[in-house]
């Protein structure tokens, strides 16, 4: 994971939200709660994908980090924050 680009998590994290959240035409400053009805329980199967891109667990602060989270650009400022903490 420590390798991908910008452009290669922005599309993961967009293909994986069209395929599991069905969302349609997500836009990347959408509010995820508000118009894709993001609710918790997606939040934590973001988050264990996020896991499987970083091919590791989430400490407990990376997890409270993500609680305020509202966008897809967001969600890729997030993953590639973490990918460059892991190199």
């Amino acid at each position: 994971m420590t390798s991908m680009t910008r452009k290669e998590i922005e599309t993961a994290i967009l293909d994986f939200c069209r395929k599991e959240f069905e969302m349609e035409d997500p836009g990347m400053d959408d509010d995820l709660r508000e118009k894709h009805d993001f609710d918790s329980i997606d939040a934590i199967e973001l988050l264990l994908e996020i896991e499987n891109m970083l091919d590791s667990e989430l400490t407990q602060e990376e997890k409270k980090q993500a609680m305020d989270i509202r966008t897809l650009r967001q969600v890729c400022d997030y993953v590639e924050r973490l990918a460059a903490s892991r190199t």
